[in-house]
């Protein structure tokens, strides 16, 4: 019988992939540890209990279901929900984010061996029949690098944490866009009510019109004041167009976040509801996993502590394994016999001894990238709670100017029509009614633009305090990694 040395004689071939395996599990990434931010218990601007500013919501409204659907209008609500689908700007963040995971398998994959089978067959000849030969062979390889010092899992992990940064950058451009939406939404309808209001100034300012030249035609009024109601109306004419122009704009733009052209979309005149929504307002601690732009700076500060390890293992030598089983002969038959057989086992190491410091520049860059990485992270900590604190007083001053303002407009009114009264009885210069038709329309156009400043701050805050959106819990990537 033939008898030939299998692997599991030669005890001195196979300890060194015990000894490997007993090495897999030491490591040269740094533990991971967020970073430390200072947050205030309370934001400065903050209501307090008895402000009727802000009025009071459920802590959770937030998170019972999209946040739109607190201003209750089903148009902005269907509008939103084609943002989906169907905006570029969000498509685009969901490939990226695909091709993150992908990135990620791909760094799983390096974690697991890898096979080859290679067949080739030959024939070969020349001048007569003896010299003709064919020849057969088939070899099945594998090879495996132990990840010794754990770079590829932190390959693994910094990919996560990568693909994690890419699911946040995908809701902070969802957010992006259905804010966006919302703001344009409004505007557009706050233009509808200025539209009336211009469209009724104007129908009010052609009967004081026809007024004023039959006064003149009885001799009664002055040719100025036909020419100065005549500017009059000419002026809220012109001021109706341009708002016509600037409701088609906001219209276009709408168009844009819901991935449509502008001459395939359209939004009919509606009336507008100017009610504003109760906002829930969070603590200053909750905004770090509220915000997805936290989350991203958050997840690429991981994925920078990652790349530390990953660099620091070139001090470390490289291992490999290699193994094939194969045949060959002159027929199909014949690779399959025993005695056709070759196997190998190979075991590979390789060390730099000199590189001139160029492994210890390439670490200490991947400590000065997570530097930076924390860096901006804390930045972006920071202008998160600038923007809610910003929203806040705007939102506040808005809120104590709309009973002034109404107060206001309502004044203005009156004084608009006793004017226009006190011309027709001949007790004032048609100046008079000029400037109280002007404040007046302004007045009502002014609050109208108030309510619409109202409603784009609270759509503001909401978006500051990051939506509905919650960041997910963060997997245990190291053991993930060893799957």
């Amino acid at each position: 019988m033939n008898m030939r040395p299998t692997f599991v004689d030669r005890p001195v071939a196979w300890l060194p992939v015990v000894a490997l395996a007993a090495l897999s599990a030491c490591g040269t990434g740094p533990a991971y540890q967020r970073p430390s931010v200072a947050a205030p218990a309370a934001f400065k601007e903050a209501p307090s209990a008895d402000a009727t500013w802000f009025p009071a919501a459920p802590a959770d409204a937030l998170d019972r279901g999209p946040w739109w659907q607190l201003f209750g209008d089903p148009a902005v609500n269907a509008l939103v929900e084609r943002v989906e689908v169907s905006n570029q700007n969000v498509a685009a963040a969901v490939a990226a984010y695909a091709q993150a995971q992908a990135l990620v398998r791909q760094e799983r994959a390096a974690l697991f061996p890898s096979l080859a089978l290679d067949a080739s067959a030959t024939r070969s000849g020349g001048a007569t029949s003896l010299g003709r030969s064919s020849s057969q062979q088939l070899d099945l390889a594998a090879s495996w690098e132990p990840d010794i010092w754990g770079q590829l899992r932190l390959g693994v992990t910094s990919a996560q944490a990568s693909a994690q940064a890419s699911a946040a950058n995908l809701a902070a451009a969802r957010l992006s866009a259905q804010a966006a939406l919302a703001t344009d939404y409004f505007a557009l309808r706050e233009a509808d009510n200025e539209i009336a209001l211009l469209t009724a100034a104007v129908a009010a300012y052609e009967r004081a019109l026809r007024i004023t030249q039959n006064q003149y035609n009885a001799s009664i009024a002055q040719r100025t004041d036909v020419l100065q109601a005549q500017t009059q109306l000419e002026t809220t004419r012109a001021n109706l167009t341009a708002m016509v122009a600037q409701r088609a704009v906001l219209e276009h733009a709408i168009a844009l976040l819901v991935g449509k052209a502008p001459a395939e979309f359209g939004i009919p005149v509606a009336a507008w509801d100017a009610k504003v929504p109760a906002v829930p307002l969070v603590v200053p601690s909750s905004l770090l996993q509220r915000r997805p732009d936290i989350a991203a700076a958050e997840r690429a500060v991981a994925a920078a502590n990652a790349q530390i390890g990953i660099q620091r293992a070139a001090y470390f030598p490289s291992l490999s394994l290699s193994a094939s089983y194969g045949g060959a002969g002159s027929s199909l038959p014949s690779l399959f016999r025993a005695s056709s057989n070759v196997w190998s086992l190979g075991l590979s190491a390789a060390q730099t001894l000199f590189d001139a410091g160029a492994t210890a520049a390439r670490v200490e860059g991947a400590r000065a990238a997570r530097d930076v990485a924390v860096a901006n992270y804390r930045q972006v900590v920071l202008s998160a709670f600038q923007a809610v604190e910003d929203q806040l007083t705007t939102i506040r001053s808005l809120a104590e100017q709309e009973g002034q303002r109404r107060a206001a407009s309502a004044d203005a009114d009156r004084t608009e029509q006793l004017t226009l009264n006190q011309y027709l009885q001949g007790q004032v210069p048609y100046t008079s009614v000029v400037i109280a038709q002007v404040t007046a329309l302004s007045a009502r156009q002014t609050l109208s633009q108030l309510m619409s400043s109202r409603q784009a701050a609270a759509i503001a805050l909401i978006q500051a305090m990051g939506g509905g959106w919650h960041a997910p819990e963060a997997p245990d990537t190291a053991a993930s990694a060893s799957r």
